[in-house]
């Protein structure tokens, strides 16, 4: 029983070992504990000769809610938030093209042609309608699928989206007026914690070794990511057009305190709306799914069970 035992404890020391020195290891074993918690699966689907990575889970039959992500993220962005919403509904969040595991593909990313990407993974996924959320970029490109595509979309919500000239200029708006470097693409380690800083308030804990290899991770696609952000700069698509084609009910909610657009967005988006309800949440930054995943979840069930009053 002793040699049991201790067998036992060295087994259970080496695992913590390996999870602290290898960060691989550890983030896979978060990402799979967070996996089950929310009730997720991970799958793939061939679109137009693209590999798309996503997360499913919830009843088959229940009606859907696909969530996007923004820029230089991806689908683990909506883990937290998503165990809220897989006892009653479909919840689908993908890797867009051009981020996470999911294909990258020649050619451009600027909005208009990921909203056209979407909507082929949206067909080949065979969903009819469904409810649309999105968060930055991805709340630009969901906002626009919603006004081109107005029948297929129950309702939509758009977290502190991109897409908006504020009549309060952000502060990476000012940055990047002045010639700054980007603050939202890393080049080095340090400017990994930048970033956290940058977009939250309060930054999610992460451990050193996850920190370190995010940064790296991040540094070896900063090249891709300043080619798509210079995509979305040249070839920017304005929202203030196309949000009055938005049929659907639509959530805005926003993060007081955040730097990458500014809040004051809501000003300009909210009379552009046919059926626009609106929370801004104090204390939160640019991802408020991330910073505040219970509390923004509330929100989002709240808008949800309104619908069907």
């Amino acid at each position: 029983m002793k040699k049991i035992i201790a067998g036992l404890i060295l087994l259970f020391m080496g695992v913590a070992a390996l999870l602290y020195l290898s960060p691989v290891a550890l983030l896979t074993s978060m990402q799979l504990i967070e996996r089950q918690r929310a009730e997720l699966s991970l799958k793939q689907i061939e679109v137009n000769n693209l590999n798309i990575h996503y997360y499913e889970g919830g009843p088959s039959e229940a009606q859907t809610i696909l969530m996007v992500h923004g820029f230089a993220a991806n689908k683990d962005n909506w883990l937290r938030f998503a165990r809220d919403f897989t006892e009653d509904y479909r919840v689908i969040a993908l890797d867009l093209p051009g981020f996470g595991a999911s294909s990258k593909p020649a050619g451009s990313f600027d909005i208009g042609t990921q909203t056209e990407r979407l909507a082929g993974i949206i067909d080949a996924l065979g969903l009819d309608t469904l409810h649309l959320i999105g968060n930055s970029m991805g709340g630009h490109i969901s906002a626009l699928y919603a006004a081109r595509y107005p029948n297929r979309v129950r309702s939509l919500a758009l977290l502190d989206n991109a897409g908006i000239t504020s009549p309060q200029p952000s502060e990476l708006r000012q940055r990047m007026q002045r010639g700054e470097p980007n603050p939202l693409v890393v080049k080095s380690r340090k400017d990994f914690q930048h970033l956290l800083d940058f977009i939250f308030v309060q930054p999610p804990y992460l451990p050193e070794s996850l920190k370190g290899y995010f940064a790296e991770q991040a540094i070896s696609n900063s090249a891709h990511y300043d080619q798509v952000f210079t995509h979305l700069i040249e070839r920017y698509i304005p929202l203030e057009p196309a949000l009055p084609k938005i049929q659907a009910p639509t959530l805005i909610i926003w993060g007081a305190e955040d730097r990458v657009i500014d809040v004051s967005s809501v000003e300009i988006m909210k009379p552009l709306l046919q059926r626009p309800s609106v929370v801004i949440m104090p204390d939160t930054g640019h991802a408020p799914m991330i910073e505040q995943p219970e509390l923004t979840a509330k929100h989002y069930r709240a808008f949800l069970q309104t619908l069907e009053e």
